[in-house]
């Protein structure tokens, strides 16, 4: 007979919010000089400077930034990835 003082379904994991590494590493890539990995990652002010940097450069600096930016998160392990870049919220590179 099963112990009936431990129920598994009444002891809750710990919460780990979802590692966004992947999408945010391909948004950059793909489109980088839209900064949609910016608003991704909930950095509003820096994906507003983004769009601002890409319409005065016609795309070609933050088209750039973002092929850099997108290896730079891809190369990452997925708990540093999380660590700087979801809870340090570390904005640039």
């Amino acid at each position: 007979m099963e112990n009936s003082k431990y129920e598994h379904w009444n002891h809750p994991q710990p919460f780990e919010e979802e590692n966004k590494k992947l999408a945010a590493g391909l948004l950059a890539i793909i489109l980088g000089p839209l900064g949609i990995h910016k608003f991704l990652l909930g950095y509003t002010k820096e994906g507003i400077i983004w769009l601002f940097l890409s319409l005065i450069s016609l795309g070609a600096i933050t088209g750039l930034l973002g092929l850099i930016e997108g290896i730079i998160y891809l190369t990452k392990s997925d708990e540093e990835f999380y660590r700087t870049y979801q809870l340090g919220r570390k904005p640039w590179f």
